[in-house]
Formats: C-alpha cells, sequence, structure tokens
C-alpha cells in the first residue's frame, strides 16, 4: 500500500502572473495619488492666502480701515485674526511670503517649493482681498 503525500503550492508562473498584476496596478495608482497629494496642496496654499486676506480685511474693518503693520497684529489679537503664523514659512510644499506695507496695504504670496512637484500655481491677494493665479 502506498501512501502519497500531495503538498499543494504556487508555482513560478502563478507567482509571475501576480506580481505582474501587482505591478500593473502601481503603475496605475502611484501617478494617480501624487497627482492628488499636487491638488490638495494646491488648494491648501489657496485657502490659506484666502485666510490671511479674510484676517487682514477684518483687522482693517476693526481698526478704521488701517490694516495690520505685521503678521504679529493678526495673530495676537484677542480673539486672534488669524491662528497660525505662516508668513515666512514653508507649509505643504509652499512658501508664504508677506508684505504689510503700513496701514494701508498688504501683499500675501504662495510660491511652490518647486514647480510641478511641490506645487503648480503661484497665489497672490493684495489690499482688497483679489487674489490672482500666475
Amino acid at each position: 500500500m502506498r501512501i502519497h503525500n500531495k503538498q499543494s503550492a504556487f508555482t513560478l508562473v502563478e507567482i509571475m502572473i501576480v506580481v505582474a498584476i501587482i505591478a500593473l496596478l502601481a503603475a496605475i495608482a502611484i501617478p494617480n495619488l501624487l497627482r492628488a497629494k499636487l491638488n490638495a496642496n494646491d488648494a491648501l496654499a489657496k485657502a490659506t492666502v484666502r485666510a490671511i486676506s479674510t484676517a487682514s480685511e477684518s483687522y482693517a474693518t476693526a481698526n478704521n480701515g488701517n490694516y495690520p503693520v505685521d503678521e504679529t497684529s493678526l495673530t495676537s489679537a484677542s480673539p486672534a485674526y488669524l491662528n497660525s503664523t505662516y508668513c515666512a514659512r514653508t507649509v505643504s510644499g509652499y512658501v508664504y511670503t508677506c508684505t504689510f506695507s503700513g496701514p494701508g496695504t498688504y501683499t500675501v504670496s504662495a510660491t511652490p517649493v518647486t514647480v510641478s512637484t511641490t506645487g503648480t500655481t503661484t497665489y497672490t491677494v493684495t489690499t482688497g482681498g483679489v487674489l490672482t493665479p500666475q
């Protein structure tokens, strides 16, 4: 009497097919994930520039038309017009620059650190809340 001991295992061809399918899925998914990250960075930069502009406009409304002279005027008020500091910082692939020119004007810009990698557009907002993508 013979006893057959059958062991089941994957063949090399089956393993190669699975690896090929995983590689195909990765080739499709990775560019989409990178594009989603780029779009998220762009949206955050645009929203942040608008938030700084809104804070500046609110400050001017509460201070007889005088705009803030620096970002600290927005963050140190009670209650604060702006919860975080952004000027001269890099956040999510964008560098933020702010110019508060005395009591009359301001300019806020968000520039991608590396164009087409961390962001696609430079956003600038000026006194009056006019947002300009460049």
